[in-house]
């Protein structure tokens, strides 16, 4: 049986589709239906039926080893999701509350997403932080890029929201952040606090965009000065001169880690957007759309629809991963207007919804459509219901 809060947000759904109902004349904003559609399938077949938690997998799946941690998944018994794809419904439900104003959304989020992510709490390590899975399971290793992404959400919570305790969260993950900063290899934050071998684009990429965003909710220039400081520390240190893309690592040999993710990319891609809004210098302009450039020709290609469309599709890169490089692409067409980047995004997620839903409105990472993943991931649909969300707010 479902716990009692699932089936309010259950209920909550059903209200937000009786209204579409009622008011079918009006004309339908399909990827706001498709967000809303797939985070309610996420809350019906993905909840862990305790304490707001949410599973790793649909269908659960006893033994699921979690493979993008920085050592062997030791966890025992019965399962929870790990941080990082719990994490991934807090930004989908922030961005329906973006989308839509929808107070429902805010209330989603204090009784149901943020209350299921305070188990992975750890006030008892300085600096406080969320760890990578739930503290009552014991000490877990904490990430410095797992907490980025939430001190994004908690920011973009506050500005939709002005509640004073969401930006409180979100200084409060950003000390833990910027304490991964160190004079090794001239700056740079690291990935893993616990295994401090490597600085990643994914701990210092969206570094840079929390302390812009975080000058933007208080205007206090420290943490404008800290988004340049990271920002011109990850292109020194890995940026791909040749095509102006993000190599994933460099470790503290100094060998760089060479493997490039969509995600990677786009956040040195909104980083740029933003520094240009915030400062007016066109070099970050310049910067901005070289990387959108050159990640549209390296990460998609020619794809033919089955209703013989023609479109560039995303290689197999990531469902999140390229949620995260569609921020970017979304902050850049603010500043320069070109839609033609998110018309390659639209395309896909018509693809997506088309051609990869299955019989329970679930996708997997084969954005082709060709292979089928067995167990659906919790992240690959949280990530998609951002997608959507954000591209209901562009229509």
């Amino acid at each position: 049986m479902k716990t009692t809060n699932c089936l309010k947000i259950l209920v909550i759904f059903a209200g937000v589709f009786l209204f579409c109902t009622a008011y079918a004349a009006v004309p339908e904003n399909k990827n706001l239906l498709r967000a809303q559609t797939t985070l309610q399938q996420i809350f019906s077949l993905y909840d862990a039926d305790h304490d707001h938690l949410f599973n790793e997998t649909y269908p659960y799946k006893a033994d699921e080893k979690a493979t993008y941690l920085a050592g062997e998944d030791q966890v025992k018994g019965k399962r929870v999701a790990y941080l990082w794809p719990t994490s991934g419904v807090f930004s989908g439900v922030n961005a329906l509350l973006k989308t839509t104003g929808d107070k429902q959304y805010s209330k989603m989020l204090e009784t149901n997403v943020l209350t299921g992510l305070q188990q992975y709490y750890d006030a008892a390590r300085i600096p406080a932080c969320y760890q990578s899975y739930i503290f009552s399971a014991g000490e877990s290793d904490r990430f410095y890029d797992d907490n980025v992404w939430l001190a994004l959400d908690f920011c973009e919570s506050y500005m939709l929201t002005k509640n004073p305790d969401y930006l409180k969260k979100s200084i409060e993950t950003w000390k833990f952040v910027i304490s991964g900063w160190d004079d090794k290899l001239g700056g740079g934050i690291y990935w893993c606090e616990q295994k401090k071998e490597s600085k990643n684009t994914c701990s210092n990429a969206p570094g840079s965009v929390l302390a812009l965003k975080l000058y933007e909710a208080t205007k206090d220039t420290a943490y404008l000065n800290w988004g340049v400081r990271i920002y011109n520390w990850t292109k020194s240190n890995l940026q791909d001169t040749t095509d102006y893309l993000y190599f994933d690592n460099k470790s503290l040999s100094g060998k760089i880690g060479r493997q490039k993710y969509t995600y990677n990319s786009g956040q040195m891609l909104q980083a740029a957007a933003m520094l240009y809004k915030l400062t007016g210098q066109k070099m970050y302009l310049e910067e901005a759309q070289q990387i959108a450039k050159s990640a549209i020709n390296y990460f998609t290609e020619n794809y033919t629809t089955a209703e013989g469309n023609q479109i560039r599709l995303f290689k197999n890169t990531g469902n999140w991963f390229n949620a995260i490089l569609l921020r970017g692409y979304v902050d850049l067409y603010q500043m320069d207007k070109n839609k033609e980047f998110i018309n390659v995004f639209e395309d896909n997620l018509d693809q997506l919804w088309n051609h990869t839903r299955d019989k329970n409105g679930l996708f997997s990472k084969d954005w082709k459509g060709e292979k089928d993943d067995e167990y659906k991931w919790l992240l690959d649909q949280a990530s998609l219901v951002e997608m959507w969300a954000t591209m209901a707010e562009l229509e």
